[in-house]
This record gives structure tokens, C-alpha cells and sequence, in this order.
């Protein structure tokens, strides 16, 4: 699809304020946006309302208003840092005489740019076409340029029916292609399962820094651009612990302020990865004017998908930007998770970040003891190859009676792939 950027240059940025609060912060992030689509900012106006217009979103007098300006300044789009409803967009556009496209049209818009791989262009795809669908009322002309135009309309179908049952048509054969590419993670993800590796997503807002610190962490070239969404296509790597264990690293794409649910449902296959994973590290942008807001966003994000029990390490980054903080790493009481402050660029307490993996890793080592039918020779087999066992005995009935030292998460799995009843393991005691 393409990009907005394409055919339109000059833009007119409209921010509606409800409340006041966080206004120049909420400015900066879409105007951020703005020009990470690659448009021209050529005014940007801030309009302070208490309550929506229900026909146009902001004032009629405003909307003359804008109109005016739209025409001095040859403006090409209007964009609102809001969400509009398909009625609101078409009035506005019938009125201004010009292209009105809303913050998830935005940032869509960013996303179709950004996408590399054939899984992240038919997530971002699906996004669009149910964005779409609800606001059909320009001429949809590429799909029939797709398609050569001629016999498609069935009989007495107007040009709008004719378009919503292509979309839907394309919608379905996207829906089945990304549930194939479903299954070939599962595959994957099963894979990493058997071989015990545990698997580490990162999680941040968006531009908090996560692909320069998986770079630093793996090595790779994950493209770091200093712009929003630089990432969408799910990385993994394989890293070392300073103990030796293997771990697996997941790059994933950044959140951000409402993010369209659309998008969310679109992006499954990629943050099913997050789900999934035995730990979180949630980067965060250690300025602190808007910090725990955003970390707010991302963790409503993480329960959007499911995610919200897997435990998290919070990484505060870019402390090369602000004097007189230091590398440091802190298990806070009563907070559920440890943070430690660092710098991707430099690769300040990348050091403490490794080291907090690893006693994270390890204080999940527990002792169990279980009993065994002879018929789990392969589940023993396992046990003796990941060096868990520590004592064993054979009972009256020729079962093994056995003494292990082992993640939890990781029993768990075993016993589940080996059909073996998870309650029955005794946990003797916990290491630290």
C-alpha cells in the first residue's frame, strides 16, 4: 500500500488539547511522528476544546479557519494527533477540500513504511485494510488498478459495495497466509522449548533505545535509527550470560500512546514472542519528564496481549544524556521488579544488566523431589543431560525416586511434554 509520503508533502498538524496537561509532550511526540512519515510540517496549530464536535471533531469556525490556511499554505494533508471517527474524517474532508488522516492513520502510515519482512508487510496490511474498511468513501482505485478494473462489479453493486467485498476478500487471504507463519513460530518456539533455552523479549516505548542495546548485547546490526518505530520485524539472537548459559534475545517493536487496536490484533504472531518469554526487559527512557507515563503505556500494552505475568527486569537507558547518573542496578522492596540503569550507547552497565539476567535465571533454581514410572526413561535421560539430578533412588515398585535441581519454568515444560502431572513435584526448597 502506499505510503502518505508519497504523494503528499506539506502537512497542517492539529493537536486537540481536552485537559491541558502534558500538552507540549503530547505536541512533540506526533509531530515526532509526523516527520518520521516523512512529511513537511508547515503549521501546527493547537486547538483547546472541552468536548469533541460530534460532526467535525473541532469547531465549524475552526474547521473555516483551517480551510483558510490549508489553501494559503498549499497544505497537502491535515493531520490530527486524535482519532477520528470515518464520519468525522469525511466531513472534514468534504468542507477543508483536502486529505484528513488521524493518529492510527499516522502511525499505519509509519508502520507500511517501516516493514520488511513478508510477515511484518501482511501485519501491517491487515492493519490498514480494517482501518479501511470502515472509512470507504474515497474512490479505492489501486485495488482495481490491482486488478485490472473491468468485470469485477457484480450485477446492480455500487463501486462502494464492490470495494468492501474485495477488501474483505483480501482481508481473509491475508488472515490465512499470517496463520501459516503462526504455525512456523509455534514450530520454532517449540523447538527452543526442547532445548531448554530460555527466551528474553524486550519491551519498550517506542524510541526508548532497545535495538542499540540489543545490538550491544548480541552484536547484530538490527537498524537503530533515532526515529519512532525504527524496528517492527521481530529479531532473535543468542547471547551468553556471564555464567555461560545460552539465552535467546528477542528484539520487538516499540509501543506508543494508543496504540490502534487494529495493529495490535494485526502484530500477534510478532508479540506472541513477548508472551511467550520466560522474562521481560522493559527499556525505558531514563529522561524524566514523561517516564512513568510511559511505562505505564507499555505495561497496559503487555496486558493487552496476555503478557502481564511474565516477570520483568526494568532497563532505565540513555544515562550518558544526563549528568550525575551513574550505572547502577537496584532490587527496590515492595516493587516487583529489578532495574538497572545503564547506557546502550556507551555500553555503561551492560555489565550489571548480564549479571541480573543471570541471578534472575538462577534464583529460579529450585529443588524438587519426584517419582518417576520406568515408562519416562526419556524424561530421566533428560534430567541427567541437563545436569539437574543430585540424588536418586529406585523404590519397591522400580520407580526412580528422585532428588533435581532445575528452573522451575523449565521442569515445568519437561513435565508437560512429558505428560507427567506438574503437581505432584515436590519443591523442597528455593536457592538463592
Amino acid at each position: 500500500m502506499e505510503s502518505i509520503s508519497a504523494e503528499i508533502q506539506r502537512a497542517i498538524l492539529i493537536n486537540v488539547d481536552f485537559d491541558g496537561i502534558n500538552a507540549d509532550d503530547n505536541i512533540e511526540e506526533f509531530n515526532e511522528l509526523v516527520t518520521s512519515a516523512g512529511l513537511d510540517i508547515v503549521m501546527s496549530i493547537n486547538v483547546p476544546r472541552r468536548v469533541p464536535d460530534a460532526q467535525y471533531y473541532i469547531g465549524k469556525g475552526k474547521v473555516d479557519e483551517v480551510k483558510q490556511l490549508a489553501s494559503e499554505l498549499h497544505a497537502d494533508v491535515i493531520m490530527f494527533n486524535q482519532i477520528l471517527s470515518p464520519a468525522q474524517e469525511r466531513n472534514l474532508e468534504k468542507q477543508i477540500q483536502c486529505r484528513v488522516i488521524d493518529r492510527i492513520g499516522l502511525i499505519l502510515d509509519i508502520f507500511a513504511q517501516r516493514a520488511r519482512t513478508y510477515e511484518g508487510k501482511l501485519q501491517v496490511e491487515l492493519a490498514q485494510l480494517q482501518h479501511l474498511s470502515t472509512r470507504l468513501i474515497r474512490g479505492w482505485t489501486h485495488l482495481e488498478r490491482q486488478k485490472g478494473g473491468i468485470g469485477l462489479r457484480g450485477p446492480g453493486e455500487t463501486q462502494l459495495e464492490t470495494d468492501r467485498r474485495l477488501i474483505g476478500q483480501r482481508i481473509k487471504m491475508i488472515n490465512q497466509r499470517l496463520s501459516k507463519v503462526r504455525k512456523q513460530r509455534e514450530q520454532s518456539r517449540q523447538k527452543r522449548k526442547k532445548h531448554d533455552v530460555p527466551v528474553i523479549s524486550m519491551v519498550g516505548y517506542t524510541n526508548a533505545g532497545k535495538s542499540t542495546l540489543f545490538n550491544h548485547l548480541t552484536g547484530a546490526s538490527v537498524l537503530a535509527a533515532d526515529k519512532l518505530f525504527a524496528t517492527l520485524d521481530p529479531t532473535l539472537r543468542k547471547i551468553e550470560t556471564p555464567s555461560g548459559r545460552t539465552v535467546i534475545l528477542t528484539d520487538t517493536v516499540g509501543f506508543i500512546k494508543q496504540l490502534p487496536h487494529d495493529l495490535v490484533a494485526s502484530f500477534k504472531a510478532t508479540l506472541d514472542e513477548v508472551r511467550e518469554a520466560d522474562l521481560l526487559l522493559h527499556v525505558i527512557d531514563v529522561a524524566p519528564d514523561q517516564r512513568q507515563q510511559r511505562i505505564d503505556e507499555v505495561n497496559q500494552v503487555i496486558e493487552m496481549i496476555g503478557a502481564e505475568d511474565v516477570p520483568q527486569i526494568e532497563v532505565y537507558n540513555k544515562i550518558d544524556l544526563h549528568d550525575g547518573i551513574a550505572a547502577h542496578s537496584q532490587t527496590p522492596e515492595n516493587y516487583p521488579h529489578e532495574r538497572v540503569w545503564l547506557s546502550s550507547l556507551n555500553g555503561s552497565g551492560i555489565d550489571l544488566l548480564l549479571k541480573q539476567i543471570d541471578q534472575y535465571l538462577s534464583r529460579q533454581l529450585e529443588s524438587y523431589s519426584l517419582t518417576l514410572p520406568m515408562t519416562a526413561g526419556q524424561f530421566r535421560a533428560k534430567l541427567f543431560e541437563l545436569g539437574a539430578v543430585r540424588k536418586e533412588n529406585v523404590d519397591e515398585q522400580g520407580s526412580w525416586v528422585m532428588e533435581v535441581e532445575l528452573e522451575k519454568f523449565k521442569l515445568t515444560k519437561l513435565c508437560n511434554e512429558a505428560s507427567i502431572d506438574v503437581s505432584q513435584l515436590q519443591s523442597r526448597h528455593t536457592h538463592h
